[in-house]
C-alpha cells in the first residue's frame, strides 16, 4: 500500500458521487442486467468517472468493476468498485445506497471506503489505522449477549431457503426476550457503515460479489468489529460471498453457531 493510496481512494468516491447526485430523483435511463439486476445511467457514469482516473494514475493496477468488469493487474493490486451498491434504493429516492471503493493487494482489502453521495456520509478503513467517519474516529459498540442484537440485512428475498432458513433461526436466537424485534431490512453497504459507528450490532448476507464486500471490510474492521463468511472465515477474493459483519467479536461464535444449527 502507497501512502498517497488513501487520498486516491477518496478521490474516487468524491468523483462517484459527483457523478450520482445530478441523477438522483430525478429522470434516469434505467436496464436490467443479465442477473436481472437493475442498472442506471448515474451506475455507469459514476464507474466510467472513477476508472478514468486510476487508468490515469495507476495505469498498471487491476480494476474490477461491477458495470465495465476486469482490468487485469500487473502489480498484485487491483481496484474493486461498486458505483452504487444499492441501485434499487437509489431508483426509489432512498439516500441509503453508496458507493464502495476497496484496494485488493494479492487478494486481501486493505483500504475500503464507504461513501453515501447525498448525505455526505463517509466511512474510510485501512489496515492498521482506525476507521474515520467524515474524518473522526468510528467505533463499533459492544453486544453483551446475541439476545437483543439489532440485525440487519439487505432482503430476506436475496437468500436461498436454506440461507433464508438459517437467517431466521439467528433472527429468533437475537430476538428471544423481545418477539416484538424483528431484523432491519433495507441499507444495503449503508447497514455496514452504522455496525462501524454503533448503531448496528449485525448484519448477515449471502450471494455477495468481491465489489459488494471488499470495501467494508476494513471499514467493519478498523472500527473494533469484524467480518467473515458464515464459517466465521476470513474475507478475500476468493470468499463464496456469505457475510457476517459484526459490531462486537465477542459474538461471532454465537453467530455461527446460529447459522449452521
Amino acid at each position: 500500500m502507497r501512502p498517497a493510496d488513501v487520498d486516491l481512494a477518496e478521490r474516487l468516491a468524491d468523483a462517484a458521487g459527483a457523478a450520482i447526485r445530478p441523477f438522483f430523483r430525478s429522470r434516469f435511463d434505467i436496464e436490467t442486467k443479465a442477473d436481472a439486476s437493475p442498472v442506471t445511467e448515474a451506475d455507469r457514469a459514476a464507474e466510467a468517472a472513477m476508472r478514468r482516473i486510476i487508468e490515469a494514475e495507476y495505469p498498471r493496477d487491476g480494476i474490477i468493476g461491477e458495470e465495465y468488469g476486469v482490468k487485469d493487474s500487473a502489480t498484485g493490486r487491483s481496484w474493486v468498485l461498486d458505483p452504487i451498491d444499492g441501485t434499487v434504493s437509489f431508483m426509489a429516492g432512498r439516500p441509503i445506497f453508496g458507493t464502495l471503493v476497496a484496494l485488493v493487494e494479492e487478494g486481501w482489502p486493505v483500504i475500503g471506503v464507504i461513501d453515501q453521495p447525498v448525505a455526505r456520509e463517509r466511512w474510510v478503513g485501512v489496515v492498521g489505522r482506525p476507521t474515520l467517519f467524515n474524518g473522526k474516529p468510528a467505533t463499533s459498540r459492544r453486544c453483551p449477549r446475541l439476545d437483543g442484537a439489532k440485525i440487519a440485512t439487505t432482503s430476506p428475498h436475496l437468500f436461498n431457503e436454506g440461507e433464508g432458513e438459517a437467517f431466521l433461526r439467528l433472527v429468533a436466537k437475537a430476538s428471544a426476550s423481545n418477539l416484538r424485534q424483528g431484523p432491519i431490512y433495507g441499507g444495503d453497504c449503508y447497514n455496514y457503515g452504522l455496525v462501524a459507528s454503533g448503531h448496528i450490532d449485525l448484519v448477515v448476507e449471502a450471494g455477495l460479489k468481491l465489489h459488494d464486500y471488499a470495501a467494508l471490510v476494513p471499514v467493519v474492521e478498523g472500527a473494533g468489529g469484524t467480518m467473515c463468511d458464515w464459517a466465521g472465515d476470513p474475507l478475500n477474493a476468493d470468499s463464496a460471498g456469505d457475510v457476517i459483519a459484526l459490531g462486537d467479536p465477542a459474538r461471532l461464535e454465537d453467530a455461527v453457531a446460529a447459522l449452521a444449527t
